[in-house]
């Protein structure tokens, strides 16, 4: 009897025991949870080196540092060094335009019929941009850096150089901070990119994104701040963009300002969308984002018809070398196919999915490792979609595989177009009778290149991808008709002259 007390006791001791460390075991969670951050060195508006951030956020840089990794998907990604030389001098890997030579028909005459690759991580934009053939055998401007480097400081700096008032130690969104910024932004993007790329040492950095004393999101690109304030004072319907929403019912003083209007979760999208769009960046005037009628792929068209350069030429990115069409090169417009898509609708940011937030011990953080959902479905796709990895990836590719079997056929026609109208160049046809060909080559190409250019093949909108795509082809072969025509014409005034001699 007295041995049963005496383990009783043992066992209620133990127990309170266990409960006392599991508490501890709380409080030391909890704790955790409460420090996210180590102060370890002072950052400021000059702190542009990702490493010295990972000093006070070792989790996130250990996150970033991660974006050399090479993985591929079936649409993207990268496995090598698209820049790797073998012993006999040659690139080890296969161009995107070798692979698939329509490609270098459509471009032809432009820097990316030279070279185009597969892309990779953000640890690498900086050095493949500089590796490049469109850089090193074309001279090309300094707008490039806007999307492929760490370019806060570098433009507030170049702005101070050329006279802005105040210091890099004003705050980027003062008065002083902006008017350098802008003055900065213009500057660079007109120097030679040989000059330009100098001033810079990183590609995408902490600073470029949070604001080093509060480590709050903002905007800090030059052209996404006036592209999006176009586009909000245009009548595109931005339902699932609320602070957009609100200001437009307002009485509009002043331009609308992401940095600080918009929600947290707006620049949560907003911080990628500073990079991931379409853009104009030749050397013939400043770079712009082309959203003053809306986001949609027919909108941006109708500002390019519209646009007068500088000089007073209409816009194009540069005359097609097989055709003489006036045409457009499309960069990388994630941003504007997510907005037509059900994700953006649903209120649903980039970095939900391309950053989705871990877990590390007690911490919750977003995941600074970008890159595409299909690499990490558990955290990226399955927090939203209670399906198994394998159906959520079988959806994603059946989108995918339709919208590259549409490409196909938009390549297929433009190249035919292409050859059609070369054609009859040679047969003598006039530039007045070639201009509706062109301008259908035109159209069509922007909008096989939209979906070209867009790294989710057609995923971000599947419906807005092949309604795209499917105008595409259409354009393409009214071009290929009025081509005919032209043909007809010109036979039947042969046979009409035959007829009259005889």
């Amino acid at each position: 009897m007295k041995l049963r007390y005496v383990m009783i006791a043992v066992i209620a001791a133990l127990g309170l025991v266990a409960v006392m460390l599991l508490r501890e075991n709380i409080a030391q969670r909890k704790a955790e949870a409460k420090y996210t951050t180590f102060r370890v060195v002072e950052l400021s508006e000059q702190t542009s080196d990702p490493a010295e951030w990972g000093k006070n956020f070792p989790r996130q840089y250990d996150a970033y540092k991660r974006t050399v990794d090479m993985e591929h998907t079936r649409y993207g990604g990268s496995e090598a060094d698209p820049f790797a030389v073998g012993e006999d001098g040659i690139r080890k890997t296969v161009s995107k335009i070798e692979q698939d030579p329509r490609l270098k028909t459509m471009w032809a005459g432009y820097a990316f019929a030279i070279d185009f690759r597969e892309e990779r991580g953000h640890a690498y934009m900086l050095h493949d941009q500089r590796e490049t053939d469109r850089v090193l055998k074309r001279n090309q401007p300094g707008a490039c850096l806007h999307c492929h480097a760490s370019t806060t400081v570098p433009y507030r700096q170049a702005g101070l150089d050329a006279g802005a008032a105040g210091t890099l130690a004003d705050p980027l969104l003062s008065a002083a901070g902006k008017e350098q910024l802008m003055k900065g932004f213009s500057i660079v993007s007109a120097e030679p990119y040989s000059n330009a790329t100098q001033r810079a040492q990183h590609p995408v950095s902490c600073i470029d994104c949070h604001d080093p004393q509060s480590m709050q999101l903002r905007i800090t690109r030059p052209g996404f701040l006036n592209g999006i304030a176009a586009l909000a004072a245009s009548d595109d319907p931005l339902p699932h963009l609320p602070s957009i929403t609100a200001w437009r019912k307002g009485d509009r003083a002043h331009p609308y300002d992401p940095n600080q209007l918009a929600t947290r979760q707006e620049m949560r999208s907003f911080t990628c969308g500073q990079c991931h769009v379409e853009y104009y960046c030749g050397p013939k005037t400043t770079l712009f984002f082309p959203w003053n009628k809306g986001l949609k792929v027919e909108q941006i068209e109708a500002y390019y018809d519209e646009y007068k350069f500088p000089d007073g030429a209409p816009f194009s990115d540069w005359k097609h070398q097989l055709t003489g069409a006036a045409a457009i090169k499309v960069q990388h417009p994630e941003f504007e196919l997510w907005n037509q898509g059900i994700h953006a609708r649903s209120g649903v940011s980039c970095a939900d999915c391309h950053m989705p937030y871990i877990r590390e011990g007690a911490s919750k953080i977003s995941s600074h490792h970008v890159r595409s959902p299909l690499l990490n479905v558990a955290q990226s796709c399955q927090v939203c979609h209670r399906y198994s990895e394998n159906e959520i990836k079988e959806r994603v590719f059946t989108i995918q595989d339709r919208t590259k079997k549409l490409m196909d056929r938009g390549l297929d026609a433009i190249v035919g177009l292409i050859a059609d109208i070369g054609a009859a160049m040679k047969a003598g046809a006039t530039d007045a009778q070639l201009a509706e060909a062109r301008q259908l080559q035109r159209k069509a190409q922007y909008r096989v290149d939209f979906i070209n250019a867009e790294n989710s093949m057609g995923f971000h909108a599947p419906q807005e991808a092949a309604r795209i795509l499917g105008e595409a082809i259409d354009y393409a072969q009214q071009g290929r008709l009025a081509v005919a025509k032209i043909k007809f014409v010109q036979q039947a005034a042969v046979e009409t002259g035959v007829s009259e001699s005889k």
